[in-house]
């Protein structure tokens, strides 16, 4: 377990940066084939940017690329996934009584996705 984390805390910073912006990525890719049909670049711009961005955001909050560590993680993607998802909500203005729902499916898969591209991102880097 030790190595494992090791080998996804202790990617290059850029390597870090680009790796989660992939995982983020082909999680709104999953979500624009699933929910929405298709790919565009409207619902990447919907979808992808407030995630991302707040993903940034967050991550030089918790110095996530600078002194990565579990908690900083773990932060980053707590708080840059629930607010990259409010800004997307304020976008779309759509309010539902089910987007705890969503914010909790929104959470689970992005931790997956990230953590699965930064320990691929480690194996290919050694």
């Amino acid at each position: 377990m030790r190595a494992w984390l090791a080998r996804i805390l202790g990617l290059g910073h850029r390597t870090a940066v680009v790796a989660d912006l992939v995982a983020l990525a082909a999680f709104v890719t999953v979500g624009l084939l699933n929910h929405h049909g298709g790919l565009s670049v409207g619902g990447y711009a919907r979808d992808l940017l407030p995630i991302a961005g707040c993903w940034l955001l967050a991550a030089g909050a918790f110095d996530l690329y600078k002194r990565p560590r579990l908690a900083a993680l773990l932060g980053t993607w707590a708080a840059g996934v629930t607010a990259g998802i409010a800004v997307r909500q304020l976008v779309v203005w759509e309010l539902h009584g089910d987007d705890a729902v969503f914010l909790a499916v929104a959470l689970c898969f992005t931790l997956l996705f990230v953590l699965a591209v930064r320990t691929v991102a480690g194996v290919v880097r050694t």
